[in-house]
């Protein structure tokens, strides 16, 4: 791609507008792909490939100062200069790839935060966020946090994988009479909890950093609790970029969510 998109003005002195900026016209861009006629692997390859592109670009453009951890570069996963970066941008290109693939489907998502470290110099955390939803026609972002909405079901709604839904999160429904919402897209679960169509996503067995920054970083600026499933910190910019497992819910179901956990395990 040799012509970046202009960004709007205001857009490179805000970095929360920023990344709801980058995420938008990725998603954009993905639209775009997705109506070439391609189908399957050539349609996710297409789809991851040309969004990664113009992220990198975006930030190697606009914020050329920074690190960048992408999912779609093994590169920025072993560099370590990241490690002792002041500002880290973690980025998913196509967060559910295979959603993406299956027209019509929404429950997929581009995501874009911005790590930044603690002004004593010791660790850090994160400081922006957006994820922008194309099959929703909205992005949501750290600079104009979602309000929650009043909770409009009785019953908790877990967010679960569609295809490798953790066994322990049925034991845990069980347990607190909660019904299981299935949806692709670690970023589409999450905004699910900000949006009232579920209540609270827990997950354990497998992702990484770029899965859970930016909806970690949204779902905290619309109130919601955020943690590991043993109730301990998200932590990102690490050199390993494996980060298994997290708890994204309405507070007043945290308690009972962690109680469980800390209980029974994730087996």
């Amino acid at each position: 791609m040799t012509d970046l998109p202009t960004p709007p003005e205001g857009v490179l002195e805000d970095d929360h507008r920023f990344a709801a900026w980058a995420a938008t016209v990725a998603g954009e861009l993905l639209t775009e792909v997705r109506g070439r006629g391609l189908e399957g692997k050539a349609l996710k390859d297409a789809g991851d490939e040309s969004a990664h592109d113009l992220l990198m670009q975006l930030c190697a453009a606009y914020r050329p100062e920074d690190s960048v951890l992408s999912e779609e570069s093994k590169e920025t996963h072993e560099d370590t200069r990241r490690l002792s970066a002041d500002r880290v941008w973690i980025i998913d290109p196509l967060d559910g790839t295979r959603e993406f693939s299956e027209p019509p489907r929404e429950d997929w998502a581009v995501h874009v935060a911005l790590w930044a470290r603690a002004a004593d110099g010791q660790g850090g955390d994160l400081v922006a966020g957006a994820v922008a939803q194309p099959g929703l026609g909205t992005t949501f972002h750290t600079g104009e946090p979602p309000v929650l909405p009043p909770r409009t079901s009785q019953r908790p709604r877990i967010a679960v994988s569609r295809t490798r839904p953790p066994a322990f999160v049925q034991a845990l429904a069980d347990e607190i009479d909660a019904e299981l919402v299935p949806m692709g897209s670690a970023g589409a679960k999450v905004i699910s909890v900000v949006r009232d169509v579920t209540d609270a996503y827990v997950h354990a067995g497998g992702q990484y950093e770029w899965d859970s920054a930016a909806p970690v970083a949204v779902a905290r600026a619309a109130g919601l609790f955020t943690s590991r499933v043993d109730g301990s910190p998200l932590v990102y910019n690490q050199a390993d970029v494996l980060l298994p497992d997290l708890i994204v819910c309405r507070p007043e179901l945290s308690e009972a969510i962690v109680d469980f956990v800390r209980r029974n395990g994730t087996e």
